[in-house]
């Protein structure tokens, strides 16, 4: 299904606008972008000298070029060092001889016009810890700012995602893949493993869209059976197929909330936790004969792959193999389906690129100083990732016809 297109609203260029381009063209040598932000800084810098200039012509009464009989009058100037979004300038601040003269343009004590929250919550979405952008603030633009200042800021997102965690979902999602990290956190002095689970879902339009982030719970038929419901409590009916590792209840639980719901058996994962007692030398044989099981044209040709790699490897490797047999009944209903929709199910193309914005918060903090810190940097990472997500997966049309009609009935049309 074609995603309707949203207007685009294009810049007017009127003739002002275009008289003062030329001029700025005149007046500054520009031949790169960083030429121009040169300019538009000098430019900002002159136009908030240029308001005070008309505020302090209010405040006395009078202009520069006027006389007058009142006893305040200018007294030069101060010169001040602001943060911008072009960086920190000087400005040349009017003074009156009375000191009555209060500044609206930039406020006396006011040192940065330049959205300060926004480049807080900006650098933790990439990972930095409140010690980090501390120093980053102080280094690049002389702004003090206290750790528990950054955390007061990031600490306002917790509505948003509460907010966003609560909000209302599409009625069905063809695919819906879980997967989960871990991080270290801090409680009480003792740094402890919490797994973040994420729910990554497909739409109907073909669209990846990230449902929730739970932190924090142990694996159970219960706790999966209370996540399920959640999606369910925020308006999702169906999912036609749930992809995700072999989490403890997951199976379970999807029977309970989401009866007519298939569960695939994630095959990456499947294949990865094979190979990860095999020897080095052994892996990249071993994976290609794993390949002639999941990607087998049917069912039975898969079954006989499945034989054959367990007779050729046993003796080596007598336990590699169980796991497939024991959890066949997840694994094959990627043999019904064509190689475009087996592409999407068994492999974790949807979710990697998600997961590795994630993996970059591990690398750059060892450990979260608490659940609700570890909450906050996922959220910020979801949507800096998110954000790249402009259009529908690959071949999303031909998918969609062939899930609808696997699945007669119960995707929009």
């Amino acid at each position: 299904m074609a995603k309707e297109k949203k207007p685009v609203h294009k810049v007017q260029m009127t003739e002002g606008k275009r008289n003062i381009i030329h001029q700025l063209l005149e007046e500054y040598d520009i031949e790169t972008a960083q030429d121009i932000q040169d300019a538009l800084k000098d430019l900002l810098g002159g136009t908030i000298k240029e308001m005070m200039e008309a505020e302090m012509d209010d405040h006395l009464g009078y202009e520069r070029s006027e006389r007058s009989d009142n006893d305040d009058y200018r007294n030069g100037y101060k010169s001040k060092r602001l943060n911008s979004s072009y960086g920190s300038m000087e400005i040349q601040v009017p003074q009156d001889r009375k000191s009555t003269f209060q500044p609206q343009v930039v406020k006396k004590r006011q040192k940065d016009i330049s959205d300060i929250d926004q480049k807080i919550i900006s650098m933790y979405a990439k990972g930095m810890t409140t010690r980090q952008i501390s120093d980053t603030l102080e280094d690049i633009y002389g702004f003090e700012a206290s750790e528990g200042f950054i955390s007061d800021v990031t600490d306002k997102l917790l509505p948003q995602i509460e907010d966003w965690q609560n909000r209302p979902l599409s009625e069905v999602y063809p695919v819906l893949f879980i997967d989960a990290i871990h991080y270290s956190v801090r409680d009480n002095g003792i740094i402890r493993k919490l797994a973040a689970y994420v729910i990554l879902g497909i739409n109907a339009d073909g669209y990846k869209e990230v449902l929730t982030i739970q932190v924090g719970e142990n694996e159970s038929a219960k706790y999966w059976l209370s996540v399920l419901n959640g999606l369910k409590n925020r308006g999702v009916k169906d999912i036609l197929l749930i992809c995700a590792d072999g989490l403890t209840g997951i199976k379970e639980a999807i029977s309970a909330a989401f009866p007519k719901t298939e569960y695939q058996r994630c095959i990456v994962h499947q294949v990865r936790n094979t190979l990860k007692y095999v020897s080095d030398k052994d892996r990249k044989p071993f994976a290609a004969d794993l390949k002639t099981i999941y990607q087998a044209a049917t069912e039975e040709a898969a079954l006989e792959a499945l034989e054959h790699v367990t007779e050729k490897w046993s003796e080596k490797y007598p336990n590699s193999m169980k796991r497939w047999e024991q959890n066949w009944d997840a694994i094959s209903p990627i043999f019904k389906f064509s190689a475009k929709v087996r592409k999407v199910i068994y492999t974790t193309n949807a979710i990697e690129s998600l997961n590795a914005t994630y993996r970059k918060l591990n690398r750059q903090r060892s450990v979260f100083p608490s659940d609700a810190a570890l909450l906050k940097a996922l959220y910020l990472s979801t949507f800096e990732a998110t954000k790249k997500w402009t259009m529908p997966i690959r071949d999303w049309g031909q998918i969609y016809g062939e899930l609808s009609l696997m699945y007669e009935g119960r995707l929009p049309q």
